[in-house]
């Protein structure tokens, strides 16, 4: 059985996906208008790599409660790791997005690694 989508609480939608599309290279696989089960409006946000695998929920912070846990969703430990086939281009286009890279890269015996935390403060491994 294959993880198909992780939430990841965010403070705005277009912001979400634009950090998402340009610096990540995901695509938006679903946009669309939805409910809270209280009937309020959101939106169902999708987005997940190029060649597939699993998606990420872009979800908005309802409440203090979740605005209070953006960034903290995996309690100042790396939570997200992100494979991709051109490490040094990606490391850059991350760079120059502005998020900061918290751990210089690095070589292990599964490849490169740098540690990068999102405009949310989540930590994110890119592995090459």
């Amino acid at each position: 059985m294959p993880l198909e989508l992780v939430s990841l609480i965010v403070d705005d939608y277009d912001r979400a996906i634009e950090f998402c599309t340009e610096v990540l290279d995901f695509e938006v696989v679903a946009d669309e208008p939805a409910l809270t089960t209280d009937g309020r409006s959101k939106r169902w946000v999708v987005v997940r790599p190029a060649d597939g695998g699993t998606g990420l929920v872009l979800a908005r912070a309802d409440g203090n409660s979740q605005s209070a846990a953006m960034g903290r969703q995996f309690a100042g430990r790396v939570g997200l790791f992100l494979r991709v086939s051109d490490f040094d281009a990606s490391l850059a286009r991350i760079s120059s997005a502005g998020c900061e890279i918290v751990r210089p890269p690095r070589s292990e015996s599964y490849g490169r690694v740098a540690v990068f935390g999102d405009p949310w403060g989540n930590l994110w491994d890119l592995l090459g």
